[in-house]
């Protein structure tokens, strides 16, 4: 979460410009392979995230705890529609 917010903050140009640093630094030729370590430390990062999630969620069903949160929000939003419907009802223009 903080690497995108940090990416937030940085232009195209400054992005530009720390690659060409790297290219400076690190030559042509590693580029690619470091590009490749890059994306296999985030891949395992995901998987590991995507693990821990799958398992918190296994032990919250054994638990009996409800875990579909959308179900909720759902019919919360729902509410509210039904809710503003009411009131604009008789306010909506006929185009």
């Amino acid at each position: 979460m903080m690497a995108a917010v940090f990416f937030l903050f940085i232009s195209g140009a400054e992005i530009v410009f720390i690659l060409f640093i790297v290219l400076l630094v690190f030559g042509a030729d590693k580029l690619p392979e470091i590009a490749r370590g890059l994306g296999k430390g985030m891949r395992q990062i995901k998987d590991a995230t995507n693990d821990i999630k799958g398992e918190i969620t296994r032990s919250a069903q054994k638990q009996g705890i409800d875990v579909d949160i959308t179900k909720d929000v759902r019919q919360e939003i729902d509410k509210v529609k039904d809710q503003v419907e009411e009131v604009t009802g008789p306010i909506k223009r006929k185009f």
